[in-house]
């Protein structure tokens, strides 16, 4: 069973995180698969929406340390930093249903999704200052913007965990279920979506995220490159705790 499974519903493309004994954490390979998948789904006229999903006890647990450690993202066209420029660039709607934990990218890749169903039972937690490293996916300028510069330093800076209606109050996600309740629910609004004009999901998502993100993706991909070499960093990883 690969890690990274897809199915296809009324236009919309379901990508989930299969990788549920390691809390659908993220490997190199799992990021070159996403990478494809989205760029296949940005030119295929069939799909209107994606829509991630991991499972109702986990989203994703961010990166599988042991796996970044051995094959660390040197440059930009490291497959994390690939997937990142893709997803931030991906020119139609993202939704996501997240329950359980969804820790580092599986928080941060939220802040490129137009719409995000929770269960009551997500965990977010951005705990890159924990591991001695900096923030990725544009979140160190699409946080500020979403929570405001205050509770975005709070969350960067600290790196504690916040749940689902701390994440509501703070505009990260838009409705929160039970965790049974959260697929169906993300689905049904991606549907709704993919039944309208194309052109115009695509015109109005590029109006609404006119920004400098990618630019400052790869900022942040330089920045983070040079600190996981470091010893605070490889010290710290070796002890974190998921």
């Amino acid at each position: 069973m690969t890690d990274i499974q897809t199915r296809e519903d009324s236009g919309v493309l379901i990508i989930t995180f299969a990788r549920e004994a390691k809390k659908n954490a993220i490997t190199v390979a799992m990021y070159q698969t996403l990478t494809e998948t989205l760029r296949r789904a940005a030119d295929d006229p069939e799909i209107a929406v994606v829509l991630f999903h991991g499972g109702e006890q986990a989203f994703s647990a961010g990166n599988d340390l042991a796996d970044f450690l051995s094959q660390p993202p040197g440059g930009l066209d490291a497959p994390v930093w690939q997937f990142l420029r893709a997803l931030a660039a991906f020119p139609k709607p993202l939704v996501a249903a997240v329950c359980g934990v969804a820790v580092g990218i599986g928080t941060t890749l939220l802040l490129h999704c137009d719409l995000v169903h929770a269960g009551r039972n997500a965990r977010f937690s951005l705990p890159f200052v924990n591991l001695g490293l900096c923030p990725e996916a544009g979140s160190s300028l699409l946080l500020p913007r979403l929570f405001g510069y205050q509770r975005a330093a709070e969350a960067l800076l600290l790196g504690e965990p916040f749940d689902a209606e701390a994440a509501v109050r703070a505009g990260l996600v838009s409705k929160v279920l039970e965790p049974h309740e959260v697929l169906e629910s993300a689905l049904a609004q991606a549907r709704k979506m993919a039944g309208k004009p194309l052109q115009a999901l695509i015109e109005t998502k590029r109006l609404l995220k006119c920004n400098d993100v990618v630019e400052r993706i790869d900022e942040e991909a330089r920045v983070f490159s040079r600190m996981l070499e470091g010893g605070e960093a490889q010290a710290a990883i070796a002890g974190f705790k998921r």
